[in-house]
C-alpha cells in the first residue's frame, strides 16, 4: 500500500547506480526527512556491494523488470540510468502510478519529453527533473544579487563551467548516437541552459557552435550557445574539457555593476568526498572563493549564499504530502530541450535560429 496518504517515510527506488545514482541522488535521499532508499536497482554487482554497503538495508534489484514486480511496495522512482533509458523507465514508472523523478537531460529529444510530461500528467502522477545546479551556492547567490538590484538592469549573462579532461573517458557519455543524447550540451549545456532561462525568461533565438576538439571523440567536448531573451538579456553559455585555465563561472554585465564569480560550487566535490547535506557547514564557500560586484571604481565582496541540493529532495517530498509545485517544473526540462534542438540546428546551418512563437 503506498504510503503518500499518511506520515510513513516515502520509499523511493532509484534505478542506476553510478555517478549520478550513488554520488548525487543516494546520499541526498538518505539525508531527507521523510524518505526512504529502499531499493536500488543495478546490474553490476560490484555496484550492488557497493549500494549494500553505502545503505544497509536497502534491497539490491538487479533489473527494472524485477523492479516493476514491487511496485507496490514503493512510493517515488527515481532514473539516474543512462540518457536513453530516462523516457522508457519513466515512462514505466508513470503507468504505475509511481512519482517519477528523472535526471537531467528529461528525454533525448523535445517531442518525447512533452510526451512524458503528457502522459504522467494525464495520469495524475508527479514528474519532475534533476536540475540540482538550482541549487548551486553561485547561482543562488548570483539570484539574490539580482533581486537586490546591485546591478541594475541586467545586459548581458557570461556562464562558464569548464572543465581538464584532454584523455576521453570511455562510456555512453561519449557515443555519438543520437539517442543516447551524449556531449556536453546535453550534460553541462542542461544546467547552463536551465540557470538562464530560470533567471531571465523566454528566447526569442539561438546561436551554437559545437565542436570537438580532443581525437576520437564522437560528441561535442566543446560548447559554446548564445541566447537572446525576450526580456533583451544575452546569456552566453561555455562548456569545456580543454579549460587548464578555467574562465569565470559568471560574468554579469548590468547597467550599474557587474558580478563576477570564480570557481566551481563546492558540493559536487564533496559528495564525491563522501560528505552528506546534513552535516555542519554544508555548501559553504571559503571567503577566498567568494565573488564581487565591481561599480567601475571599486569592488564589493559578495559572500557566497551556501549550496543546498537537499531542497531538490525537500521539495519532492512537500509536493507529494502537502501538494506544493514540484521542485522542478518538467515543462522547464522541455523548454530546455528545444534550445539544445535549435542549438544544434544553429550550429550545422551556422546561423541563429529563432525559437517558435518568436
Amino acid at each position: 500500500m503506498s504510503a503518500l496518504g499518511g506520515e510513513n517515510e516515502l520509499r523511493v527506488a532509484l534505478l542506476g547506480y553510478g555517478l549520478a545514482g550513488s554520488v548525487f541522488h543516494a546520499p541526498l535521499i538518505a539525508a531527507t526527512s521523510g524518505l526512504r532508499l529502499a531499493a536500488v536497482v543495478t546490474g553490476n554487482a560490484e555496484r550492488g556491494a557497493q549500494a549494500a554497503r553505502e545503505h544497509p538495508g536497502v534491497a539490491v534489484v538487479e533489473s527494472s523488470e524485477r523492479l516493476w514486480e514491487r511496485a507496490a511496495e514503493l512510493d517515488v522512482v527515481v532514473v539516474a540510468s543512462p540518457n536513453r533509458t530516462h523516457v522508457p523507465l519513466a515512462a514505466a514508472a508513470v503507468a504505475r502510478g509511481l512519482a517519477v523523478v528523472v535526471d537531467k537531460p528529461l528525454a533525448p529529444t523535445a517531442a518525447e519529453g512533452r510526451h512524458l510530461v503528457a502522459e504522467a500528467r494525464g495520469r495524475g502522477v508527479l514528474l519532475t527533473v534533476f536540475q540540482n545546479r538550482r541549487w548551486d551556492g553561485d547561482f543562488l547567490t548570483l539570484r539574490r544579487v539580482l533581486a537586490e538590484g546591485a546591478l541594475g538592469a541586467p545586459a548581458r549573462f557570461e556562464s562558464s563551467f569548464d572543465r581538464w579532461r584532454p584523455t576521453p573517458k570511455p562510456g555512453w557519455r561519449e557515443r555519438g548516437a543520437p539517442e543516447e543524447a551524449g556531449g556536453l550540451l546535453f550534460d553541462i549545456g542542461s544546467h547552463l541552459i536551465d540557470q538562464a532561462l530560470l533567471l531571465f525568461g523566454p528566447v526569442r533565438d539561438v546561436y551554437a557552435e559545437l565542436d570537438r576538439r580532443r581525437p576520437g571523440v564522437e560528441v561535442d567536448d566543446d560548447a559554446f550557445v548564445a541566447l537572446t531573451h525576450a526580456s533583451g538579456v544575452r546569456s552566453h553559455l561555455h562548456a569545456t574539457v580543454l579549460a587548464a585555465v578555467p574562465a569565470p563561472r559568471f560574468r554579469v554585465l548590468g547597467s550599474r555593476a557587474a558580478f563576477v564569480k570564480h570557481g566551481l560550487d563546492v558540493q559536487e566535490a564533496a559528495l564525491k568526498g563522501g560528505g552528506r547535506p546534513d552535516a555542519p557547514g554544508w555548501g559553504e564557500e571559503p571567503r577566498e572563493r567568494w565573488g564581487h560586484v565591481h561599480d567601475g571604481t571599486e569592488a564589493r565582496v559578495v559572500q557566497s549564499e551556501p549550496g543546498a541540493y537537499q531542497r531538490f529532495y525537500e521539495g519532492l517530498v512537500e509536493s507529494l504530502r502537502h501538494g506544493a509545485p514540484p521542485p522542478v517544473d518538467p515543462a522547464d526540462a522541455v523548454a530546455g530541450l528545444e534550445i539544445i534542438e535549435a542549438a544544434r540546428r544553429s550550429a550545422s546551418e551556422r546561423r541563429a535560429v529563432p525559437m517558435a512563437g518568436e
